[in-house]
């Protein structure tokens, strides 16, 4: 995983912000092992181990729990370190500092390996550990600046698909595997540090969503749809069009207009107060009338940021309320086995004036040979 760039975040700004979302949720305290949330909290990554590493903050100070070889690596924050050896037992350690803190009820991020959360809770029985939503909030509201360095990533990302459109003329008779490696290399070339995923699907392999090629030979009139995400700068970006070897047949064009409907029907309803259930509801009410209910098989997006895929998801039944600062994906999609699939995507950020797309390449089906 990348390295976060450090100007963006500071340990001190990302403490308070937590501290009002666990005020919240009436935790004492929050314990956060290696994750994005660690990384934005401290600004840097931490190894996913045997040996724990976790940052411990309550309501009135920060320590964190290290092994005494990592120790270096976090000597410059304005926090406390308590350090320990390779014979202890850091769980013992931790409930140790959250006891002498009075803390009862703490918060956990998700990714915390389970082995050091049980035994946490066999030394604290008398403790309540729960998974910390403030978290989840922390990261889905975006400052300003973290929204610009998203929308850097979003625009590199889109010259990504614009340099393979422009070197790829003809797409007929390539395999799915060759346009994969060749999207591949040009984001390295453009500077992403990480290649989350690179997803091409040709044909009837279109109407599965996360099919990510094969030795398939893309034949004339084939659709192909592309789904890409990478690292840039720290943050993800991440994307979805689609390109065809010809003109696709009718129906396809038809299903494809309902499509750019459905998404935009979803975008008009990213707005702050809503459900998060609200844009899904959208667009899937679009692709119903038409008849496509049944063929769009996933939710319509997912909150982008440190992570590819964070809160909030805008799916079917979430309650979460959308707020300025969010930054998610739109992207619905039509799936007809055995024919043909297509999707569309784009990262949208909620400001105070209504959604604003950060992509900008072109939503247009791209006609090739």
């Amino acid at each position: 995983m990348s390295h976060c760039p450090a100007e963006l975040f500071s340990p001190l700004a990302g403490f308070a912000k937590l501290r009002a979302f666990m005020r919240d949720e009436a935790l004492d305290a929050v314990v956060v092992g290696p994750s994005a949330s660690f990384r934005q909290l401290l600004g840097r990554n931490a190894n996913l181990t045997e040996r724990m590493v976790a940052l411990l903050l309550t309501a009135d100070d920060a320590v964190i729990v290290v092994p005494r070889l990592q120790q270096p690596l976090y000597q410059h924050l304005p926090i406390e370190r308590a350090i320990w050896d390779e014979h202890e037992d850091p769980t013992v350690l931790a409930c140790r500092i959250l006891r002498e803190r009075g803390c009862r009820t703490i918060g956990i991020n998700r990714e915390f390996w389970s082995g050091f959360l049980m035994r946490m809770q066999e030394h604290a029985p008398d403790m309540i550990f729960k998974g910390a939503v403030a978290l989840d909030l922390m990261r889905a509201i975006k400052t300003p600046d973290e929204i610009a360095a998203l929308t850097r990533a979003a625009h590199r990302i889109d010259e990504v698909w614009d340099r393979f459109l422009d070197q790829h003329p003809i797409l007929s008779g390539r395999t799915e595997l060759e346009l994969r490696s060749a999207i591949m290399s040009l984001m390295q070339g453009a500077g992403f540090s990480h290649v989350a995923w690179v997803d091409v699907g040709a044909g009837p392999n279109g109407a599965s969503s996360l099919h990510h090629g094969s030795d398939y030979v893309i034949r004339p009139g084939d659709a192909i749809v592309f789904d890409f995400a990478g690292v840039f700068d720290g943050w993800y970006a991440d994307i979805c069009r689609v390109a065809a070897a010809g003109t696709p047949e009718q129906e396809y064009l038809d299903a494809y207009s309902i499509l750019i409907e459905a998404q935009e029907a979803a975008f008009q309803a990213i707005r702050p107060g809503v459900p998060a259930s609200a844009p899904d509801e959208a667009a899937r009410a679009i692709l119903t009338a038409a008849g496509y209910g049944d063929a769009f098989t996933h939710r319509v997006g997912h909150g982008i940021g440190l992570d590819a895929h964070e809160e909030p998801y805008l799916v079917r039944g979430s309650n979460l309320q959308l707020a300025v600062g969010m930054v998610m994906s739109d992207e619905p999609g039509i799936y007809l086995p055995g024919r043909w699939g297509m999707r569309v995507e784009d990262i949208v950020a909620l400001t105070a004036d209504g959604p604003v797309r950060l992509n900008r390449a072109s939503r247009s089906l791209a006609i090739r040979k």
